[in-house]
């Protein structure tokens, strides 16, 4: 099976939502009360120029449902990438990954010092979660919202597989432990985005699966995609250090399986991501042709 050619260009239409999601954090560092030392470190981390690709998923997901992006989207959208953006914070602290550069700039603690980047992530961690508590326009949606962000960061999430990916250095190891670090440190988050974009629409029980089920392939392609760039593309293009994967004995699909391999698994897992929208029909081209481009990107 071979990933089907969804070919619509999302570039345009990802770039618009993320500045839609760049709008709400901007307006939440400005009204969420923030300490005057770390505000600066705060301002930093989330102007970092990422892909916003979860966030967007989140509005995404809400607009195939309802037919439009409400405010718990958009305030959901924000949360998640606060969550990841604090993921990445740790990610590269020298106790972790140890990288000097992330999103074509210093990482945080080579940016400020180690201690404050420790304190940044905290500080966006818990901010997510005020964010989706606070002015809530439905609590029992965001105690829904708060529960799904949780699972996917904590201890069965993105805490579990950062852990098991440190664990599995220079061990060799095999591929089902390959697909646990994957899918709780990465997978599990884009499961999440899809969910809480489902959730802030109003889906019913079998759109939210299968949102799910799409986000969790995604991941795993996004992820797998990653490894292969991480060996294949350079710095300049990754805004991170290439190459560090080898270096540090990571327990990765090239690694394990090698490139071409490791393609085929990402190109069966976009098929698998693409059928998971059967259900919409045409209106879920956009995140079809989603699933290609993130099969297909080169940074």
């Amino acid at each position: 099976m071979c990933a089907q050619p969804y070919t619509d260009d999302v570039t345009s239409p990802l770039k618009d939502a993320a500045q839609q999601v760049n709008a709400v954090i901007e307006d939440l560092l400005e009204s969420v009360p923030i300490a005057p030392d770390l505000k600066p470190v705060l301002v930093y981390t989330l102007r970092s120029p990422g892909k916003r690709v979860r966030s967007v998923l989140v509005l995404w997901c809400c607009e195939l449902v309802c037919g439009r992006v409400n405010d718990d989207a958009r305030r959901a959208a924000a949360a998640i990438e606060m969550v990841h953006t604090y993921s990445l914070v740790h990610d590269d602290l020298p106790a972790m990954d140890n990288d000097d550069l992330r999103r074509g700039r210093p990482t945080c603690h080579k940016a400020f010092d180690e201690a404050t980047a420790i304190l940044a992530g905290d500080a966006l961690l818990t901010m997510a979660f005020e964010v989706l508590a606070d002015r809530a326009q439905d609590p029992t949606r965001s105690l829904r919202l708060v529960c799904e962000l949780a699972q996917a960061a904590g201890p069965d999430g993105i805490i579990a597989g950062q852990l098991a990916d440190l664990r599995a250095e220079n061990s060799g190891g095999n591929i089902e432990g390959l697909r646990y670090i994957h899918t709780h440190k990465t997978a599990r988050m884009f499961r999440c985005a899809t969910t809480l974009g489902a959730l802030c629409g109003g889906a019913d029980p079998e759109q939210q699966q299968d949102l799910a089920d799409y986000g969790l392939a995604l991941g795993l392609v996004f992820q797998i995609t990653d490894d292969i760039l991480d060996v294949s593309a350079s710095s300049g293009q990754l805004g991170k250090t290439a190459g560090k994967d080898p270096k540090a004995g990571k327990l990765t699909y090239p690694a394990l399986v090698g490139l071409e391999q490791s393609k085929r698994i990402a190109r069966d897992l976009t098929d698998q991501a693409v059928a998971a929208l059967a259900r919409f029909g045409p209106k879920a081209r956009r995140l079809r042709s989603l699933a290609t481009a993130l099969l297909d990107r080169d940074r």
